[in-house]
Order: structure tokens, then C-alpha cells, then sequence
């Protein structure tokens, strides 16, 4: 598996979220309040909108689009409209880079 370098930790703001674009796909990566990073498909599977323009609280992203939900650390959908879950992928820090395991 190969890690590809998202951005610093200090991009990200605490229990925050920016969207990272790699191989033609859109990510989410996350930051949660203990300082660990996470990272999901970009798009909201209910209706393809931009997560990183969602709002992030404790581990949890709401679409900004219509307000469904998903639990960012496992891709579960939390609150309707969102029934689908989102992909998950590998995350890390090291020497202070955000590292992500995606598809090539």
C-alpha cells in the first residue's frame, strides 16, 4: 500500500474537515477533537454534494445540502436522507503531514 501526502495537520482545523482531490475522486479528511484524521469519499452519497462544505461536531459530518448525517470514522449514515454509507480510507500523521491510503 502506498501512503500520498494530503496536506499539514495544522490545514485542518480542530473537529474540522477540507476536501482533498487525487486521481480524478474527491475525499473528505477530518481532523477529530482528539487530534486523529480520518478521510471518506468527498461527495454525500445521497445527493454528490461537497462534505467538506458540511458542518463537523465531535465525529460526525452533516451534508450541507439536506442536512443528512454520517459518522466520519466509519462511513455510517447517521440521520436522513443519507441511507448509503461512504467509503472509508486509511489515515495517518507523520512528522506532521496528513498520509492517506487511496486508490491510484
Amino acid at each position: 500500500m502506498s501512503w500520498i501526502s494530503a496536506c499539514r495537520l495544522d490545514d485542518i482545523e480542530q473537529e474540522g474537515v477540507i476536501r482533498f482531490d487525487h486521481g480524478g475522486r474527491t475525499y473528505a479528511v477530518y481532523r477529530s477533537p482528539e487530534d486523529e484524521v480520518f478521510c471518506t469519499d468527498g461527495l454525500c452519497s445521497h445527493e454528490a454534494i461537497h462534505l467538506a462544505d458540511g458542518l463537523v461536531m465531535d465525529y460526525e459530518i452533516e451534508c450541507p445540502k439536506h442536512s443528512g448525517a454520517f459518522d466520519y470514522r466509519t462511513g455510517t449514515p447517521r440521520r436522513p436522507p443519507a441511507c448509503k454509507s461512504l467509503n472509508t480510507y486509511q489515515a495517518k500523521i507523520e512528522a506532521g503531514e496528513v498520509l492517506l491510503a487511496i486508490p491510484a
